[in-house]
């Protein structure tokens, strides 16, 4: 019987493989993650994960910024995330309007409930930098490709996919596009090291990359 050969994966490899698609929720066309499966599931694989909760943040114009921190294997990523309404307009400390071409809308003032939720919402984008459900950020419908070679890693099994094709003009392009757009604040290096893990890439489309983190 032929050996499956190992390989100890880096975080990121392991926590991006992981299937969230059965514990996602959908609302306003966003996709949202249980906070307490995404903890559980890092703390299986990552034991040694710690977080911080950061400052909430307030400015008059703009509202409040909530922020948080995650530490795994010596390697630490923040993440912000505003404290938005159901129509992702910003909740400020008083409720204010706006006007549409539908006509008047109004913005509820921030409650602390507004606040907890989001910081626990940010705590879960935090723990998408290091790769647990990545690719619902980036659009995708599942974690890696359907040709997959598994590799045991204490303390779970993992499946790593070969890596996808990516060429300008196609779907998953204008996708990865849209999200180093996103995420530019993370920098230029380590969003193409992440695109890299699923795709295949032209020294062109790395060059678009940075150009788009660099774009002010």
């Amino acid at each position: 019987m032929k050996q499956v050969k190992t390989k100890e994966l880096t975080t990121f490899e392991k926590l991006s493989a992981i299937n969230v698609n059965s514990k996602v929720e959908k609302k306003n066309n966003l996709t949202y993650l249980s906070w307490a499966w995404a903890w559980s599931e890092v703390k299986k694989a990552c034991p040694d994960a710690t977080y911080q909760m950061g400052e909430t943040e307030y400015d008059e114009a703009l509202g409040f910024m909530c922020h948080t921190s995650v530490c795994i294997e010596g390697e630490t990523l923040e993440m912000w995330l505003p404290v938005m309404d159901g129509a992702n307009k910003s909740m400020k400390k008083v409720g204010y309007k706006y006007t549409t071409r539908y006509g008047d809308k109004e913005v509820a003032a921030a409650t602390t409930f507004d606040i907890n939720k989001t910081m626990m919402r940010c705590l879960v984008k935090n723990l998408a930098m290091f790769g647990l459900g990545i690719y619902i950020y980036a659009g995708e419908d599942m974690p890696a490709s359907d040709e997959v070679v598994m590799v045991t890693v204490p303390p779970v099994a993992v499946a790593v996919g070969k890596k996808l094709s990516l060429k300008k003009g196609d779907g998953a392009y204008a996708k990865v596009m849209a999200y180093a757009k996103e995420n530019k604040a993370q920098g230029a290096k380590r969003l193409v090291d992440m695109v890299a893990l699923k795709y295949a890439m032209t020294n062109v489309i790395k060059t678009e990359i940075t150009n788009i983190v660099n774009s002010k």
